[in-house]
């Protein structure tokens, strides 16, 4: 095969392998590059305003332009066993608050109805946005006198603002940390397995570590254009790590698959540029565009996620064509260095023994498609069954870190005795001229309507005013919601029965924001999903030329999306076997999930897809009937894809095992999906749905026969590149 005709894969592959000395140390360079100047830029991280939309934000936005920052509000519930038995406590308490400086006057204690408890309000000075860390004095005052009151039978409970910011802050970094120290170890464990040889198994890990972390510091070049969420540099290293070692790990298996079978070290390396890295640069691709579908969510924390998620893809993407091949080039046999007995059988056989088990099990697939086409599709509908019945909401505090956190406990019992304290509504209203006749009169009326509790406050220079509404209940369930729709009525009366110059009123808060927001979701999924469906059917097109393969790409993901999709409900909405995993049933998804989970697996079920299919239309033009090309493919593939399925399943799983909730939805339902899409999906309904559809899978459309027609693989016996391999 000359140069000429070496795919774009092949030619980097081979230059790569040419200059090994340049791109090493150029990948070195890069990745060190993109940490300094991530790290002299910093990172942006967005506030919540930023991250809200719909009415909820419009009110955000008034007080924001206004200069009007909120002080971080803090509640502290002293309970006692007897009425008024809260009362010294309290007041030690109150002077213990006051005298760390950092606090405004503490408010004479709210008693309950009962009189054994009692609220203590007060507020953080200073911006409220940097409020969770100026915090700690007072979380230590409070935890001192929760240890003194204990003795006596008093009880301390503290929600607000900066404690529930400061506590997801550490619980962040907490996790961020557990994940780094599990999920690398374990893919070592893997690859160790997979490959039987230190070195080998190092390769692709290190890669992949590389990658993430010039991919950490070009996001924190991109977070000053788009603005963050906390959650997404978790959301980076996991697909990050999963994705490099995914890649790597395609690669390597087929250079060595080929050195295995007898072919020469150059001619190896020349194969899997042309075959897997081909692959590589088809997935990769797909998954980016696929990433890039959350862009028309309209949320900032989808554009986040699209961002960061596209970075790590890219560079994992590019690392595995240029700077692996180079590596290989280099190391040469050296690869199996570090070699672990009774893992490393090809080593010592030198034949290529990959793909015997798996065309053993393929052979009854096979032979019987219809039985096992609809086993299969009949077991993952069955699995997406539940998802019929999926509610969405965005999980409070209180849910995200589980029942027995001490801030979900806190919350609960000051909701409990003192309703919608912690999270009241918040009216916002602006004028012209906020202090005329009209308005002043509206408001009065309005504050009225809200009931008992509603708190009206002005700011005449800059004619703004808010009321505060406390709303019964929890705050966030069905009694909640009921006032807040009620509120909001009573806002759209007021703007309709107010006649002012540049009258505004908007109602927001955290029960306000989260509907705004689940609301904008419902409608922005529709138009990701007819994006991705359609860049993935055009992608699969373009690669394969066929119409049958990229309709089938869709089917087959959409089934394994829906089998995610059934599992997290199944799991966390009714609580079917979350035990096992240490969660907890909390009666919705986040809603945030369905989306991100639909678009991050049909980026990552391409991985597998392209893979596989690729290798079955190889040897379909090495003239294979279409039977036996796809016994071909997926038994040369499936040790492949075993491996790179255990190491996603392995990564996902760690953030499972993560104390957010939201993290372990992402985790459980993206690893179920991947197990199901390596297995079930790639092993089983692809070939018997391939294999009922026959030579229709490879059918060219006469109106599309102006398609590029593109190679699948390389005859090795062809003239080879010059490649310089070690001895």
């Amino acid at each position: 095969m000359s140069a000429k005709r070496l795919n774009l894969a092949a030619r980097l592959g081979v230059w790569s392998a040419h200059h090994r000395k340049k791109a090493i140390l150029g990948w070195l360079l890069f990745v060190v590059l993109a940490t300094v100047v991530g790290g002299a830029t910093g990172t942006v991280t967005a506030d919540d305003d930023e991250m809200g939309t719909g009415d909820s934000a419009r009110a955000a936005k008034i007080l924001k332009d206004a200069g009007i920052d909120e002080p971080a509000a803090e509640l502290v519930m002293v309970s006692a066993r007897t009425a008024d038995g809260w009362r010294e406590a309290a007041a030690d308490l109150a002077a213990a608050i006051e005298k760390t400086g950092g606090t405004t006057r503490v408010e004479p204690p709210l008693p309950s109805k009962d009189g054994k408890d009692a609220l203590l309000r007060f507020a953080l000075k200073g911006d409220s946005d940097q409020a969770a860390d100026r915090v700690d004095p007072v979380l230590d005052a409070v935890d001192r006198a929760r240890e003194a009151g204990a003795a006596h039978g008093i009880a301390v409970h503290q929600f607000g603002d900066a404690s529930s910011e400061k506590f997801l802050k550490d619980l962040l970094a907490d996790d961020l940390k557990k994940a780094e120290f599990m999920a690398v170890p374990l893919a070592l464990a893997i690859l160790l397995v997979a490959f039987g040889a230190v070195v080998a198994a190092l390769l692709p890990v290190g890669l992949a570590l590389t990658a993430c972390v010039a991919a950490f510091g070009l996001l924190g070049l991109a977070s000053h254009a788009v603005h963050m969420a906390e959650t997404t540099y978790s959301v980076m290293f996991l697909m990050g790590l999963a994705v490099g070692v995914d890649y790597c790990l395609f690669y390597l298996r087929r250079e060595r698959d080929e050195r295995a079978a007898g072919h020469d070290a150059e001619t190896a390396l020349r194969i899997a540029a042309a075959t897997s890295g081909r692959a590589v640069l088809v997935s990769g691709l797909t998954v980016m565009v696929a990433m890039a579908g959350m862009f028309l969510s309209g949320l900032l924390l989808f554009k986040g996620f699209a961002v960061a998620t596209i970075l790590v893809v890219c560079v994992a993407m590019l690392g595995s064509v240029t700077v692996l091949p180079a590596l290989l080039s280099w190391l040469g046999d050296r690869i199996d260095a570090g070699r672990i007995p009774f893992l490393n059988r090809r080593a010592k056989k030198g034949v290529h023994a990959s793909g015997t088990l798996a065309g053993s099990l393929v052979k009854p697939v096979l032979a019987r498609p219809k039985v096992f086409a609809v086993a299969s599709a009949g077991l993952l509908l069955a699995l997406a069954a539940p998802a019929l019945g999926m509610k969405t909401e965005q999980l409070g505090l209180e849910k995200q870190f589980g029942s027995d956190a001490r801030l979900s406990v806190a919350y609960r019992e000051i909701t409990d005795e003192f309703p919608g304290g912690p999270a009241p509504a918040r009216v916002v209203v602006h004028a012209d001229d906020i202090g005329a006749a009209p308005v002043r009169d509206g408001l009065r009326t309005l504050t009225a309507k809200a009931g008992e509790g509603a708190e009206l406050t002005l700011h005449k220079a800059a004619n703004v005013a808010e009321i505060e509404v406390p709303l019964p209940g929890t705050g966030s369930d069905a009694a909640a919601r009921k006032a807040l729709d009620d509120l909001r009525s009573d806002v759209r009366d007021f703007r309709a029965d107010t006649r002012a110059d540049g009258l505004e009123a908007h109602v927001g808060g955290e029960l306000a924001g989260s509907r705004d927001f689940t609301d904008r979701l419902g409608e922005g999924i529709v138009p990701v999903f007819l994006f991705i469906a359609a860049v993935t059917f055009l992608l699969m097109l373009l690669s394969f030329r066929s119409v049958v393969i990229a309709v089938t790409s869709i089917a087959l993901n959409l089934l394994s999306v829906g089998a995610a999709y059934g599992v997290m409900t199944a799991v966390f909405q009714h609580g079917w076997g979350a035990s096992l995993i240490g969660s907890e049933k909390v009666g919705a998804i986040e809603s945030w999930m369905p989306l991100f989970v639909l678009v991050v697996l049909f980026g990552l079920s391409m991985d597998y897809h392209v893979f596989v299919v690729s290798r079955i239309r190889e040897a379909r033009d090495q003239g294979l009937d279409n039977r036996a090309a796809i016994r071909e493919g997926i038994s040369r593939t499936a040790g492949a894809v075993t491996g790179a399925a255990v190491i996603m399943v392995a990564v996902f799983a760690v953030f499972g095992m993560l104390s957010m909730q939201d993290m372990q939805q992402m985790g459980v339902g993206l690893g179920v999906a991947v197990l199901l899409d390596a297995t079930v999906v790639r092993m089983i309904l692809l070939p018997s749905l391939m294999t009922l559809l026959g030579e229709r899978n490879w059918h060219t459309p006469r109106g599309l026969r102006w398609l590029p027609q593109v190679s699948h693989g390389e005859t090795p016996t062809e003239p080879p590149a010059r490649v310089r391999v070690p001895a």
